[in-house]
């Protein structure tokens, strides 16, 4: 089969914008018309969307079409990137992420971040897992620091694997565990908002199946959002799903619906795999 002749032309990419796609349930993060560029290409064109609180958002779409940029402008990890530029709003519970004096190091502090490739410090386990606390000053002595980390690892569903070696190299650790332990760091600063740039992609089934049921169960307290190539992951895990293709936001509804009854073309091709 020709690839070409199964591509969607780019004229039926829709020019709209998205609000929450769950009713009445409250935005925690609110984008309004943003664009961005690196130098002079636009990556990102004219995004809007609402993405509740307290719930898992999954964003789909082919490889290079915006979903990891999009996700760093929720925390602003694109400024270490020279020539890149936004405009528009991105607003976390009101408040403008790119207006003046907006603090960026308190910003990721309340939007953590977990990565693709799992990225421990070249520390012991209990001291990844500090590090944030401490540089924060989030602890009032060293018996706080101690349940802080205790309380982070068990958020992370990995407190019981080690607890009995937290003096151990965290590079020591599975794959699996390298990754839930950035979760556990992430965690410990009590974020508001938990990025996930595809955090099983490189992980075997077994491990991915424990990111995923930690994921459910973190939804409790965060709102969360995920970066995934695999459509079924983001079946099984998120409550909203956007679709992005060329650096568009295509579509943006309730999981169930997108993948069984979405309302524009190019997400039906995209789902049902006849491109991507």
């Amino acid at each position: 089969m020709d690839f070409a002749q199964t591509m969607p032309p780019p004229l039926t990419v829709p020019a709209r914008s998205a609000s929450a796609p769950l009713g009445d349930h409250p935005v925690s993060v609110d984008v309004q018309r943003l664009n961005f560029y690196y130098g002079a290409k636009r990556a990102l064109e004219d995004i809007s969307i609402g993405i509740p609180a307290r719930l898992v958002t999954a964003f789909i779409g082919p490889s290079g079409c915006g979903k990891s940029t999009f996700l760093r402008t929720l925390n602003r990890m694109n400024d270490i990137i020279p020539g890149t530029r936004v405009d528009g709003r991105v607003l976390i519970n009101g408040e403008d992420v790119y207006g003046p004096g907006t603090d960026v190091v308190e910003l990721r502090r309340r939007v953590g971040m977990v990565f693709q490739k799992s990225n421990p410090f070249p520390k012991t386990i209990f001291e990844n897992v500090a590090y944030g606390l401490r540089i924060n000053r989030m602890a009032s002595s060293r018996a706080d620091l101690h349940e802080r980390v205790e309380e982070s690892l068990k958020a992370a569903a990995i407190w019981d694997e080690v607890k009995d070696r937290l003096d151990d190299s965290a590079l020591s650790l599975s794959g699996g565990q390298q990754q839930r332990l950035c979760i556990a760091r992430a965690l410990a600063i009590k974020p508001e908002i938990l990025l996930m740039d595809e955090p099983a992609s490189a992980l075997d089934p077994i491990a991915t199946q424990r990111i995923e049921e930690l994921i459910y169960q973190l939804k409790t307290d965060y709102t969360i959002v995920i970066v995934t190539h695999n459509m079924q992951q983001a079946a099984r895990v998120s409550d909203g799903t956007a679709f992005f293709w060329l650096g568009r936001l295509i579509e943006y509804g309730p999981t169930d619906r997108i993948f069984t009854n979405p309302g524009e073309k190019l997400t039906e091709d995209y789902v049902t795999g006849r491109f991507g």
